[in-house]
């Protein structure tokens, strides 16, 4: 469901994100991978027989940035990383965990954080969805009227953090223009009343004025189609500018990167498949149109 969802907003680049040793503040959501890196970190001082005092005039950094770093406090600059490494053993664990890092992010849900970094750098993103409107193209009553039938209730505060966190990706498809996004929704997702003939109304506007620029293209997948090629559920496929291909899928409280190249294949398959089962962009407007119409 996408009340944590489409696409893990409740929720990068591949690589650690780097900061200068005069900004680390506090982390004010830490992250999972911060907290695994930090016990990876304690494990290996733990080890090699050393206190956060021994470790701290080792790397260069107090007992205190020591501490925060272990318990995932605070997100390890580069000379962290790398003096770390050396002082306990050089076993190379540090630098690859140093890969992984992202930080917590309000209004992101933790597995999505990584592929909205990618999603950031993607030279092409493709998304079918069949639950609800894809993020990238909702509008901010139809996200709010999302959040707010949330699974446990979040409090208002979470639930402004999470439409703040929704409107702002939305921003990279103003910000790129030259990056091919593509969009695959079922006809029903569309019907699905929320709010008033008003908030429908602005749904679809959102939805056409979104999907209108030359780099955007949006196919609705029509009721009558019957049964096709993406059963499995919502997905989500990017290219990264090396030319790596990464898919995406997400359910109930969780959601998965997929790095395999055969399994990504499938799903480029699969989606491929699915383009010539739905409408063309100019038959959806169409349809959109319709709909819009029929308020």
């Amino acid at each position: 469901m996408e009340h944590v969802g489409v696409e893990g907003e409740v929720a990068g680049a591949v690589g650690a994100r780097v900061v200068p040793a005069g900004e680390w503040e506090r982390e004010p959501h830490p992250s999972d991978s911060l907290r695994t890196f930090g016990a990876v970190v304690q494990a290996l001082r733990e080890h090699a027989g050393l206190s956060r005092v021994d470790l701290g005039a080792r790397v260069r950094y107090s007992k205190h940035t020591v501490e925060s770093v272990e318990l995932g406090r605070r997100m390890p600059d580069e000379a962290f990383v790398e003096r770390a490494e050396e002082a306990l053993g050089n076993t190379g664990a540090l630098r690859k965990a140093a890969v992984h890092l992202t930080r917590g992010e309000a209004g992101l849900a933790a597995w999505f954080r990584r592929w909205e970094r990618l999603e950031r750098e993607a030279v092409s993103l493709c998304t079918y969805e069949c639950r609800l409107v894809p993020g990238l193209l909702q509008s901010e009553a139809y996200a709010r009227a999302v959040f707010e039938g949330t699974i446990p209730l979040r409090t208002d505060v979470e639930l402004e953090a999470q439409l703040a966190a929704r409107m702002e990706r939305q921003a990279m498809m103003r910000e790129r223009p030259t990056v091919p996004f593509s969009f695959i929704v079922e006809e029903h997702v569309f019907r699905r009343r929320f709010g008033d003939a008003g908030a429908m109304l602005e749904l679809l506007d959102h939805v056409l004025e979104r999907s209108a620029p030359r780099n955007v293209t949006l196919q609705v997948v029509p009721l009558e189609a019957g049964l096709h090629a993406c059963l499995d559920g919502p997905v989500q496929v990017l290219e990264t500018p090396e030319g790596r291909r990464l898919g995406y899928s997400e359910g109930q409280e969780n959601g998965r990167l997929i790095a395999n190249p055969k399994e990504v294949s499938v799903l480029c398959q699969r989606y491929e498949t699915l383009r010539s089962q739905a409408l063309s962009p100019m038959e959806s407007r169409d349809l959109l149109e319709r709909l819009r119409g029929e308020l």
